[in-house]
């Protein structure tokens, strides 16, 4: 079993701390990936569960077994880098036995083991060349061949798909969805992009400053985000954020702001004067012939399939959607339907949301 568990781990340096005691539980299986900004502490999480950064505080168990003084290799994990770290003078089947060959297994077992995992990842008629002579996407398959020729317990891919163009991150996000399906082990992956994280994973850890966030499954994030934060993380395009003054209406409350609409509020423990931020993903404010709301259309974004448009909606520019085959032009007044069951509302002051 190939459970993961960080408990209380920090890491610091110098003075600087990067992740502030960190509790995180993986099981055995599962697809976990970290997602935040540049600079939130994903990778330094990952190269600690490697054994390429010591913990300052802290336990590290992998199947039940502290780790912080384990070496990297006795670790029974493989890591998958950004930039491939493939060997440019050897063949591919050079570079996927090189971990095997290091370990002395048996010429026969070397051959039969790069064999299953070249015809896996579809690299069989690619054996006899070298790095040089492949794609992106073909050397990104090599570099996750040698991971896998070695059994791991544990898959750890960093930001792996950075450096392709976006055709290729979307067929290599399929190949690695079917490696964990074929594999059945468990698979840590970094990644900035929140695209990845959501068609990727089975729980996402949303991570800031080096602090969780929110832990839930992609559709847990998308549509019940814990603060403002991951409500315009996660989501393409990003959710619309609006400050606004909470308002009693009636037995209610209503909030508005600045030349924009009074929308009607649900949360629980609202005031009259409290300061909120409102969150409507573009999804939810759609043009339509007989929409409550007046916008101006500032720009229309084509896509194809569904036509983005930016719209001025009293003082704040708000992003809606409309179909594909009708692109506004700009200066245009349309009506907006806007689907207050959708309405998030966040406390301002804490950021939290309120539900």
């Amino acid at each position: 079993m190939a459970d993961i568990a960080l408990r209380g781990v920090v890491k610091r340096f110098g003075a600087t701390t990067v992740i502030h005691a960190l509790d995180l539980a993986i099981a055995h299986d599962e697809f976990v990936v970290l997602v935040g900004p540049s600079g939130c502490g994903k990778s330094t999480i990952l190269r600690m569960i490697a054994g390429l950064e010591d913990a300052t505080a802290g336990d590290i168990l992998i199947g039940g077994r502290v780790v912080n003084r384990v070496a990297p290799k006795d670790r029974n994990v493989a890591m998958v880098f950004q930039n491939y770290a493939l060997y440019p003078h050897m063949t591919v089947a050079r570079n996927l036995a090189f971990a095997l060959r290091a370990a002395r297994l048996p010429k026969p077992q070397i051959a039969q083991r790069v064999a299953e995992v070249a015809r896996v990842l579809e690299l069989t008629e690619l054996l006899a060349r070298r790095p040089g002579e492949l794609s992106g996407g073909q050397r990104q398959r090599v570099a996750m061949g040698r991971a896998m020729v070695r059994n791991p317990a544990v898959f750890l891919f960093d930001e792996p798909l950075s450096n392709l163009d976006a055709k290729l991150r979307a067929a290599m996000r399929t190949e690695i969805k079917k490696l964990h399906q074929t594999v059945h082990t468990t698979i840590v992956f970094v990644t900035h992009d929140q695209v990845e994280a959501m068609t990727l994973a089975d729980r996402i850890v949303i991570l800031r400053d080096g602090r969780v966030e929110q832990i839930g499954s992609p559709l847990e994030v998308f549509h019940a985000p814990a603060n403002v934060f991951v409500a315009g993380f996660i989501g393409s395009p990003a959710m619309n954020l609006i400050e606004a003054v909470v308002r009693r209406d009636g037995d209610g409350f209503s909030a508005a702001w600045e030349g924009g609409p009074a929308l009607k509020l649900r949360a629980p423990g609202l005031a009259d004067g409290q300061a909120v931020v409102l969150g409507i993903r573009p999804e939810h404010l759609l043009v339509a012939a007989e929409g409550a709301v007046e916008g101006e259309v500032a720009v229309a974004e084509p896509l194809g399939s569904e036509t983005l448009v930016v719209a001025r909606f009293g003082a704040r520019e708000l992003t809606a959607k409309c179909d594909g085959r009708v692109v506004p032009r700009a200066g245009e007044r349309l009506r907006f339907a806007l689907d207050l069951e959708q309405l998030h509302v966040f406390d301002q002051a804490s950021e939290r949301a309120l539900r």
